[in-house]
């Protein structure tokens, strides 16, 4: 959930100092064990926690988007965490947020600080920081090395505020695209999705800013609706929607989660103990915390209705499992304060709660650097580095879906060109995002790439993404439109959707009038290029063949405009993927390539059950060969490990990045599996002529099922190993045989 926080002011910068031992009523010579910084942290944490009253136990479980100018005085016994400095630019951010620690640690009875804590899904949200692609164009580069690369400049624009925890990322697998949050996840693939989590988060984690994947779990309902309830069985759980969380806690080292809103059978996901507690703290040894989404907790009982009031949703959260409440208003902590104080929540739980914030607390090393450079924040933040990363990202996570003829890229020498759409001149971020630090938009980066001289006819913002004409659009705005594209080279169509958190699509279609427009411009007979701007698939049935070439950009980051335009004409090659599947209509959903293999067939009687674009998929300027396909050895015990190696070749006049995905199949196992897998992609750069060897290992990670008693085994038998340029374009395959050792 989306929370705003207001701008601070600078009154706390003035903080009187307080003698650390003085105001735990110690002199200096016996200062506690607890602010001493060579003491172990577990001695640490065990000696404030027993200082602690049962009110400064639970403000260390309460997280807030509080303003600054309302953090002295209210916060006599401390708090866990706050928002406060979005609006503030990096500079006087970090001054404020030093002000806002300044007070905890010197003015308050114990002296713990805060976190403070932001969003960071792709960027940091803060006036001046750098925005990247949306998480979905991220995923679409299919590059974990370039995802690591983003996040610790994120991470780094982040710290230097004195920023020390992100809401991010999202980690949800997008298995129907109706749902309006699909732009803030990495797709419909549990591996691809864990890959990219796991850079995001150690990135984060390495810089000192910790991680929290989100929604867990499952934060997607039937009918791609927001939050609805979950019943999967634990099957379903453990080997799609888990498989994110389980890597980024016991691979990626994120020290925070936050649970989703909805309800696993029947359960609120923030007060289901099987979850946060058996699963979570027990099975994968998590020893950080958890943190509610924003009044989660009292959704417990305003929406799924399992407990009798806020009093009891809180105390009903906590005690299976929940760490901290995170809540919008100040006032609130009066609804959940009550069971801290009068034994329904067990004191043994709420100690094991505090315990683990205060841990995260010391090894952020808050206690004893709290405190960070303003005038770093502003060297850093939005650099000139920054921006070219974020431009490089948003070349890499364009996806070519269509280009009959070879029509793109265009020429810049074409005489007259019709640039149409809302999107040519918004420059949309996408969800989660900051301000950024220097927007292009499409229409002004085209507009620099043609050659002097050239004749560029704009109707924009016209046809707007509604079902209204957009501003003042008179009524023949069309039909000039349509005459001048019948005199154009070609007319480029920026279309674009509307989707966002809480706001699902029941339709996938192009909203407004956007639809007609395409198929009038098609009408005047001269190429029309479609640029899609959006986080999710898109239905094409009604116009995809009217047009030879269309491109999908997600939002592409503050940068987007420029490389939208230097894909357009030829300045970078396109070399993204779909992380997500496109359907053709809506009544196939959901579609996902990974699925089991049904009693009969998968087509319906009126329409295929095939997708529009497959997952995986992504077209180029250039070609690529594969061959050469080796397994050293083709046979291994259960247990062992093979070498999977092949040649792929650039076939093509233009340098290029194709994406290598490997797929697997169990052809017989003892439960049904599916029909093929994504276990292995990379991409890789080739010029003209250029060719490269490729490996890849398969193991034990690759080969192993939940067996009908949900362990982990892998069986002996014939696995499918399957390389190709998408999950429909298989290009080399073979069989790896693994045998009972």
């Amino acid at each position: 959930m989306n929370v705003r926080s207001g701008s601070a002011a600078a009154v706390l910068g003035s903080a009187v100092v307080v003698i650390a031992g003085l105001a735990t009523g110690c002199d200096r010579t016996s200062a506690p064990v607890y602010k001493d910084r060579s003491a172990p942290i577990e001695d640490r944490v065990k000696d404030l926690l027993g200082r602690m009253t049962p009110e400064e136990k639970f403000w260390q479980l309460f997280m807030l988007p509080e303003e600054a100018d309302k953090v002295e005085g209210r916060y006599d016994k401390g708090v866990f965490g706050l928002q406060t400095a979005r609006r503030s630019g990096p500079e006087e951010a970090a001054a404020k947020i030093n002000g806002i620690q300044r007070y905890f640690l010197e003015q308050t009875r114990l002296g713990i600080p805060i976190i403070p804590f932001e969003e960071a899904l792709h960027g940091l949200v803060g006036e001046g920081a750098t925005v990247f692609p949306q998480a979905i164009g991220l995923a679409a580069t299919f590059d974990t090395e370039l995802m690591g690369r983003i996040a610790a400049v994120a991470a780094l624009e982040s710290r230097s505020r004195g920023i020390r925890q992100v809401l991010s990322p999202v980690i949800n697998i997008a298995t129907d695209v109706r749902w309006g949050r699909t732009e803030e996840t990495y797709g419909e693939d549990p591996f691809l999705s864990a890959e990219m989590g796991a850079a995001f988060i150690s990135a984060f984690e390495t810089a000192g800013v910790i991680a929290t994947p989100k929604h867990f779990v499952a934060n997607v309902g039937e009918g791609g609706r927001d939050s609805y309830p979950i019943e999967f069985n634990e099957r379903r759980l453990r080997e799609v929607e888990l498989a994110p969380f389980e890597r980024a806690i016991r691979g990626a080292g994120a020290r925070s989660i936050m649970p989703a809103y909805n309800s696993l059978d029947g359960t609120p996901c923030t007060a289901n103990a099987w979850l946060l507690d058996r699963l979570l703290k027990t099975e994968w040894e998590f020893k950080g915390f958890s943190i509610s989404d924003a009044c989660a907790v009292g959704g417990a009982n305003s929406l799924h209705g399992t407990s009798p009031g806020y009093e009891e949703s809180g105390a009903l959260a906590v005690s299976a499992g929940l760490d901290v409440i995170f809540q919008t208003e100040y006032e609130h902590h009066k609804l959940f304060l009550p069971p801290f104080l009068d034994g329904r929540i067990p004191p043994a739980r709420i100690d094991d709660a505090v315990s683990r914030v205060l841990r995260a607390k010391f090894e952020l090393g808050l206690f004893d650097d709290p405190y960070v450079d303003p005038a770093e924040a502003g060297r850093v933040t939005g650099s000139a580095e920054h921006r070219a990363l974020a431009l490089e990202a948003a070349r890499k996570s364009i996806v070519l879906l269509k280009n009959e003829g070879g029509i793109l890229p265009l020429r810049k020498s074409m005489r007259r060109i019709v640039i149409v759409g809302a999107d040519a001149i918004e420059a949309r971020l996408g969800g989660y995002s900051g301000p950024g630090t220097r927007k292009t938009t499409i229409l002004d980066a085209i507009g620099s790439v043609l050659e002097p001289g050239r004749k560029v006819d704009v109707f924009s913002p016209a046809p707007g993404r509604t079902g209204q004409r957009a501003g003042s659009e008179p009524a023949n705005l069309l039909e000039a439109a349509v005459g001048q594209a019948a005199m154009a080279d070609a007319t480029i169509f920026v279309a674009g959707i509307e989707e966002g958190e809480f706001r699902d699509r029941a339709r996938l279609g192009l909203p407004g009038r956007q639809i007609e427009w395409i198929r009038r411009l098609a009408e005047a007979g001269r190429p029309v290029i479609v640029v899609l701007v959006g986080g999710s698939a898109i239905a094409m049935d009604e116009w995809l063949d009217r047009v030879p070439a269309v491109l999908d950009v997600w939002y592409p980051g503050e940068e987007g405009g420029t490389a939208v335009a230097d894909v357009l004409f030829g300045e970078a090659n396109p070399g993204g993927r779909l992380p997500i599947t496109f359907p053709r209509e809506e009544g196939q959903l959901p579609l996902v390539y990974n699925h089991k293999p049904t009693g009969r067939g998968d087509d319906y009687l009126d329409l295929t059950g095939k997708p529009l674009f497959p997952f995986g998929h992504g077209l180029s300027y250039t070609s690529f060969a594969y061959d050469g396909l080796v397994f050293e050895p083709a046979q291994v015990p259960s247990g062992g490990s093979t070498r999977v190696k092949f040649r792929i070749r650039n076939t093509g006049a233009r340098a290029g990045d194709e994406v290598v995905q490997l797929y697997i199949r169990d052809v017989l196992a003892s439960v049904a599996r599916p029909v093929m897998e994504l276990k292995a992609f990379r991409r890789v750069s080739l010029g003209p002529g250029e060719e490269k060897e490729i490996a890849f290992e398969i193991g034990p990670a690759e080969l192993e099922m939940l067996d009908k008693n949900l362990v982990r085994v892998v069986e002996p038998g014939e696995f499918k190993i399957m390389i190709g340029a998408s999950s429909a374009d298989i290009r080399l395959s073979g069989t790896l045989t693994v045998k009972t050792p």
